[in-house]
């Protein structure tokens, strides 16, 4: 239960700091190149400015989370074993969904580049827990969501001190 508290603990903490967060606009990438980096580049050419450079970079940071949170969180409800997994799957798919859906207005209203589609990263994520099952799946998703918050938290904490 003590783990529980602490995956509660980290998960509330991202919610409210993509709360802050901002979005996800279209952009036209080549089939195999990764649409994090097409974002990227795509925004390094509209903004000359290294301070809403670094902006956009985060942006395109914050998305990629959400997304795969979301596409983490309907695994987890279609294969997790534990109710609590299946719970918390839900909550991770409309807690970040929300986020996201914020995360899109901002973007287009600061004309900034997001990811379309899934970044290389989210799908290595997503097929590495969809080799799992029973037990071993429960446990690597909460480890993945755990470990996947404190990184979000970093990044956030780091953004709110570089971004406007």
């Amino acid at each position: 239960m003590k783990s529980n508290k602490k995956l509660i603990s980290a998960l509330l903490c991202i919610g409210l700091f993509s709360g802050l967060a901002v979005g996800i606009s279209s952009c036209n990438d080549a089939e195999n190149t990764d649409s994090k980096e097409v974002a990227k580049d795509q925004n390094d050419a509209n903004f000359e400015d290294k301070k809403n450079e670094t902006d956009a970079s985060f942006l395109v940071d914050a998305a990629a989370i959400n997304r795969e949170e979301v596409s983490l969180g309907e695994l987890a409800q279609q294969k997790g074993q534990l109710s609590d997994v299946k719970k918390l799957g839900k909550m991770m798919q409309d807690e970040h969904s929300k986020a996201l859906a914020d995360m899109t207005a901002l973007a287009q209203r600061k004309s900034i580049t997001l990811p379309a589609t899934q970044t290389d990263k989210e799908k290595e994520a997503y097929e590495k827990l969809n080799e799992k099952s029973g037990k071993d799946f429960d446990k690597e998703y909460a480890d993945m969501m755990v470990k996947g918050h404190k990184d979000a938290i970093a990044r956030f904490e780091k953004a709110e001190k570089e971004c406007t």
